[in-house]
């Protein structure tokens, strides 16, 4: 399990150093297989059984396969395989992404000092805010759509470990959400690509009035 989470932590911290949106979403996916992989630790770990199989299943079919097929089928459609980012805003992402593994570390020892799963948690905490770092100094909705379902998985991390498995009727809710909602952000790329012949959202500032 340490392994696991080290190596998670590792393409989590490489996520924020790509620019290509091709490796980013290769990048995704391994995060992905690693969530299915604790998935299915956490589950043998509690019997086994139908519990344990299904949600590393589900994790495998919509967020290894078909999220980032879904994904990379709009990239292909586009001539720059880019993200529009200087070394500036990839630096700082990276340095972000450094003090919220410390941070993450120093409050969980803080509010709760011996907890179970420690890297863990700490890891999961990690993933929620380097998520939503790629979500706010990113401009390509593609690492945007990344630093989502990042975020995703690590709030998903953080309530399997916390909960010693989620209740399968809730799994079967998050997966459904995320699924409903990377369709409708695939379409609105599609559509932004459509208008714009980019993916960049900084265009959408000038649909200001």
């Amino acid at each position: 399990m340490e392994f696991l989470v080290v190596t998670l932590m590792f393409i989590v911290f490489l996520q924020t150093r790509i620019m290509d949106l091709k490796r980013g979403i290769f990048c995704l996916s391994i995060q992905s297989a690693l969530i299915a992989a604790a998935c299915l630790a956490v589950g043998m770990s509690h019997g086994g059984g139908i519990h344990a199989f299904l949600p590393g299943m589900l994790t495998i079919a919509v967020k290894v396969i078909f999220i980032p097929y879904a994904i990379l089928k709009v990239v292909r459609q586009l001539s720059d395989e880019k993200e529009i980012a200087s070394d500036i805003n990839v630096n700082y992402s990276t340095a972000a992404a450094a003090c919220f593994l410390a941070l993450s570390y120093v409050v969980l020892d803080s509010l709760l000092p011996g907890v179970q799963g420690r890297d863990i948690v700490a890891s999961s905490i990690f993933m929620i805010m380097t998520g939503l770092t790629l979500i706010v100094m990113r401009s390509r909705a593609i690492m945007q759509m990344i630093g989502l379902i990042t975020m995703e998985n690590g709030i998903y991390l953080l309530g399997l470990i916390m909960t010693e498995g989620l209740p399968l009727i809730i799994e079967l809710g998050i997966f459904l959400d995320v699924l409903i909602a990377v369709v409708i952000l695939v379409i609105l790329t599609s559509r932004l690509r459509l208008s714009f012949k980019t993916t960049d959202t900084n265009v959408l500032r000038k649909l200001k009035g």
